[in-house]
């Protein structure tokens, strides 16, 4: 397991939106792409989420909760948050230096 989504290679941005989808509680894939779409103004297409979804869970970053229905959900494990919570720091520190070098502070 990676501390970070470039494994993911083409899953890896999907990764990531999975990833902070999950992290506001458990979803099925349905309701994982209306949050993403809602979070972020991108549609994952049902191929690339559920690839994305079985790379996440074979590397322990997800795991499957029973069946609710017929919808499978997932929820965000220790490893993915604590994989998440790099990424997200590093992106914001990434920004806050472009920013910067642009001349402009967030307040």
């Amino acid at each position: 397991m990676a501390d970070n989504l470039d494994d993911m290679g083409r899953f890896a941005e999907p990764a990531l939106l999975i990833l902070t989808s999950l992290a506001s509680g458990p979803k099925h894939g349905y309701s994982m792409i209306k949050d993403i779409e809602q979070l972020s103004g991108t549609k994952l297409g049902p191929g690339t989420l559920y690839g994305a979804l079985a790379r996440l869970e074979q590397d322990g970053y997800i795991a499957p909760l029973p069946f609710e229905e017929r919808r499978r959900p997932y929820r965000l494990t220790e490893l993915g948050r604590t994989l998440l919570e790099k990424q997200l720091t590093n992106m914001q520190n990434f920004a806050l230096a472009g920013l910067a070098r642009l001349g402009l502070t967030i307040k």
